[in-house]
């Protein structure tokens, strides 16, 4: 099944073992959500598809899966966003598919009708969110929407120590992100677990199930240590609203972060919970 999956999805290059560890994980979520052959399902921040093209697969030709992103469909690299969904959408999973860009999920002009949709899939896309606020005002609008919502993030209650250096980059950039008016950074918000049960509970969803899920062989703590080490002498520099005293614990975190990357590195788990009405 991931290989076939993985077969629809463009690559870059000789990428199919990395997109294949990705698209494990995606299925282990799908099946944990319970995602079955003709669901509707909006997936909220689809980025560049990987649980995109799982969700597809899981619905079938009688599903559904529109897939809504904030980014626009020339970001991403090496392969941007838009041609990874096009190259989705020509594959025998387009049928099923639809993915808007550019798409304000707040935005007043876009509406769908009560439970247009069984499932409302967010996947590894709320540290991507500005605020609190707004991820609350996501929850509490697409609640109308759907009649079930599913959501994973990484989970940052970590269990061994190998999984120390994933946490360690995302609270680093987690701290000068605070001092932005804006950003397009991976990370802008962070949400523990609790966090992400009480803004749904507040959103009127009540959490029938959560789990973690772990997968060892994700590349994802290994991306976010390297990209953490090499942009934060930049991120320092221009920032100007940090103060000195916090730029020098960031100097400090970073320098433990270069001594506990030498050992061996594991992601963290992804925190995920299914909630109804």
């Amino acid at each position: 099944m991931v290989g076939e999956i993985v077969g629809y999805m463009k690559l870059y290059g000789d990428n199919d073992k990395v997109q294949a560890i990705q698209t494990e994980h995606r299925l282990k979520l799908a099946e944990f959500w319970d995602i079955r052959k003709g669901d509707r399902v909006l997936e909220i921040g689809c980025g560049q598809g990987d649980t995109t093209a799982v969700l597809a697969y899981l619905v079938g030709e009688n599903g559904l899966v529109h897939g809504v992103d904030f980014a626009s469909r020339n970001d991403g690299s090496p392969i941007t966003l838009g041609e990874a969904a096009q190259h989705l959408q020509q594959s025998k999973l387009g049928k099923q598919i639809q993915i808007d860009f550019e798409t304000d999920v707040l935005a007043a002009e876009l509406d769908f009708s009560e439970n247009f949709f069984d499932v409302i899939v967010l996947s590894h896309c709320s540290w991507y969110f500005q605020s609190p606020q707004q991820l609350l005002d996501v929850l509490k609008k697409t609640r109308k929407w759907g009649k079930k919502l599913c959501f994973a993030e990484w989970d940052m209650r970590i269990q061994q120590m190998e999984q120390y250096p994933h946490l360690l980059a995302v609270l680093i950039q987690a701290q000068y992100e605070c001092y932005k008016e804006s950003s397009e950074s991976n990370i802008r918000t962070l949400f523990a677990a609790d966090d992400l049960i009480q803004l749904a509970e507040q959103a009127g969803w009540s959490i029938s199930e959560h789990t973690s899920i772990y997968s060892p062989n994700l590349q994802d703590g290994m991306w976010e240590v390297d990209y953490t080490l090499s942009e934060y002498e930049a991120e320092l520099q221009h920032n100007r609203n940090l103060t000195d005293k916090l730029k020098a614990l960031i100097q400090t975190e970073v320098s433990l972060l270069k001594a506990v990357v030498n050992g061996s590195m594991k992601p963290m788990s992804a925190f995920a919970f299914i909630a109804n009405k």
